[in-house]
């Protein structure tokens, strides 16, 4: 779950707030399904993942409000540049391997990990977890509501295809209009989904999980436009921006840069 963070102005605030009210009046676009269809049975939750509700398979829809929307770009239109140093990492098991920004510190977690998988945390030069790599997890949950959605990026990781589905990296939102609070009304997560994409208006809860031997593995995190982290770029409080600065192209760059070890 985002929590809010007391050093953040109310400014900051009332525009997360607004960018909520316009996503849901009618920009929302096309979006992955967390898993749905997939077997009950969620594997831990990560903490650097967004506490939401956990879902399976999404609910039959009919009628013209199933029309799909557009499909995002792959890419931001003006992406700023990425890191100069990079250096290739393995996974403990020897199974994945990834690229990251060399000033970047890939923290093991294996203590936490899921009984013969790994868990490591991804953090940048100033301590901010930007991501966390996690494997042999059971990706099933139950599909408890659908809600407007929309999604800011959307790239194919063919590398990591398995039994003939490619699985997505995605950068996603889901919207509560009930709330509130801005950090609770607007979830936003990155990473990879080997989910279906939705073709209604609305999507289930942020669940991403991608299909890996033996069961599943998410590599993924959040963007919490609250998070004073030192080092963060500024005047970067909404999606639009944050899809624009040298940190996520950085993490989109890692991320899609998963492997399977020796390739």
């Amino acid at each position: 779950m985002v929590e809010p963070l007391e050093s953040q102005g109310e400014g900051d605030m009332r525009r997360l707030a607004a960018f909520g009210t316009a996503a849901s009046a009618g920009f929302l676009v096309a979006a992955l399904l967390g898993a749905c269809g997939a077997p009950a049975g969620p594997g831990p939750a990560s903490p650097s993942m967004p506490t939401v509700p956990p879902l399976t398979s999404a609910p039959a829809s009919s009628g013209a409000a199933d029309t799909p929307p557009t499909e995002p770009p792959s890419a931001p239109g003006t992406p700023a540049p990425t890191a100069a140093d990079w250096q290739s990492l393995k996974t403990p098991d020897g199974k994945l391997e990834f690229d990251h920004p060399a000033e970047w510190t890939v923290r093991d977690r294996g203590a936490e990990a899921a009984p013969g998988g790994v868990f490591l945390e991804v953090l940048n030069a100033g301590g901010k977890s930007l991501a966390t790599l996690k494997t042999n997890v059971a990706p099933g949950a139950e599909c408890t509501q659908r809600i407007p959605y929309q999604v800011l990026d959307l790239v194919q990781v063919p590398a990591l295809a398995q039994q003939g589905v490619t699985p997505h990296f995605i950068f996603e939102l889901r919207l509560y209009p009930a709330e509130k609070d801005p950090t609770k009304a607007n979830v936003m997560a990155y990473g990879i989904s080997s989910a279906p994409k939705p073709s209604g208006p609305d999507a289930c809860p942020i669940f991403q999980f991608f299909t890996w031997p033996p069961s599943g593995a998410s590599f993924g995190g959040v963007y919490n436009p609250f998070d004073t982290t030192p080092g963060n770029e500024p005047f970067v409080d909404t999606p639009e921006a944050y899809l624009e600065t040298s940190e996520y192209q950085d993490i989109r760059k890692m991320i899609t840069s998963l492997r399977p070890a020796g390739q």
